[in-house]
């Protein structure tokens, strides 16, 4: 039997949640003979750009994903330095097992240099996440972004905007597939989990849960934001007022706790803990009264679940959780922040609608793709 080799990349931690249901349809398809007589293989790449037990692989034990048969372990580094050390690990990982196709996720380092790394070997890429865009060429993800699109086979993408910015970027049409969202189909399948035996919510976040009390969740770590002192003051001390009304759990990524050091920035209203998992997290958002984030696909999330989010960014990637779901771009002007959360905690917040496609089915149609234009092309 002629096998069909497929390289799943995961860096960061929201790539692990993309490719999961992903790697689940995938599988699904050879048990059901869908492989047409061909051995369809998958082996999922870690990069390490995460490498913190609780950043990473806890997201592998909660979301089902076996475990790497590559871990390249490149660690942090300037955006250079790390892009540069996944480059090398890869090219020696693709020469030995030469797969058919390389599927990569989202906007991260990792997601460009293993991209690079492929098409200049010859082997064909997807780009899962496909035409999004902030048009701001300040954040490094945005160049990430456009340049997978670039040099990628098949561009999978999540709401109506990115198909609209592939095109004007003069994207033919035959490249461009319109799948909706692989993170609302891992959190459709765990919400159900989360209300059922065998599992409990985590100490660090359940008196915020089980309270019955309003309250917010909190995650910020852009670099943006938190490695300028002036800038992180000026959002600390908008979060501060909030957390005077309500009170904010706030998981803390580690860069962003080093800062809080650094620039001797107290918890005064909020509640510090370490990075949790995904079911944890997903836990505090559904009940939240609000979230507030500097994150992508916690606008998304956000959106599905009705709950209102107040992105602290000046621009999103996500336009349509702003146009029709329950996301404020806030920007990062306390006086901004504080007016929002206000409208919320009046009651008088976004209600939101889901966009189209996002319904849990979105790796179905990846894979539906991948069959009839990769595979067996």
């Amino acid at each position: 039997m002629k096998s069909f080799v497929t390289h799943f990349i995961a860096g960061a931690r929201p790539n692990f949640m993309k490719i999961a249901p992903i790697i689940k349809a995938m599988e699904r398809r050879q048990q059901e003979g869908e492989g047409r007589g061909r051995d369809l293989q998958v082996r999922i790449v870690h990069t390490g750009q995460h490498y913190d037990a609780n950043m990473s692989d806890i997201f592998f034990r909660e979301l089902g994903i076996p475990e790497p048969d590559y871990n390249l372990e490149v660690g942090s580094g300037s955006h250079a330095e790390q892009t540069a050390k996944v480059m090398l690990a890869y090219e020696k990982i693709l020469l030995k097992d030469r797969p058919d196709l390389v599927v990569v996720v989202g906007d991260v380092n990792s997601t460009i240099a293993c991209s690079l790394t492929a098409r200049k070997l010859g082997i064909r890429v997807a780009h899962v996440e496909a035409g999004l865009r902030s048009f701001d060429m300040e954040m490094p993800e945005e160049i990430n972004r456009i340049l997978t699109d670039r040099i990628s086979d098949l561009l999978f993408v999540t709401e109506e905007s990115g198909i609209k910015n592939l095109k004007n970027e003069g994207v033919c049409d035959d490249r461009i597939h319109f799948v909706g969202n692989v993170m609302i189909d891992t959190l459709v399948s765990n919400l159900g989990k989360l209300d059922g035996e065998g599992y409990e919510v985590s100490p660090a976040i359940s008196n915020f849960i089980d309270e019955g009390n309003d309250y917010g969740v909190m995650t910020l770590h852009r670099p943006s934001n938190v490695d300028d002192q002036k800038v992180f003051s000026r959002i600390w001390g908008a979060v501060q007022e909030i957390g005077g009304k309500i009170p904010i759990l706030f998981p803390v990524h580690p860069r962003t706790r080093a800062r809080m050091s650094d620039f001797g920035l107290e918890p005064d209203g909020v509640h510090l803990i370490d990075p949790i998992g995904y079911r944890d997290m997903l836990s505090a958002f559904r009940k939240a009264k609000m979230v507030l984030t500097d994150s992508g696909g916690i606008q998304e999330e956000t959106t599905f679940l009705g709950v209102p989010c107040i992105t602290i960014r000046e621009n999103t990637e996500r336009p349509s959780t702003v146009d029709i779901g329950t996301n404020y771009l806030a920007g990062t002007d306390p006086d901004e922040i504080c007016s929002i959360a206000n409208k919320i905690l009046e009651g008088r917040g976004k209600k939101g609608q889901i966009p189209p496609l996002w319904d849990g089915k979105s790796a179905e149609r990846i894979v539906e793709v991948l069959i009839n234009q990769v595979i067996f092309s």
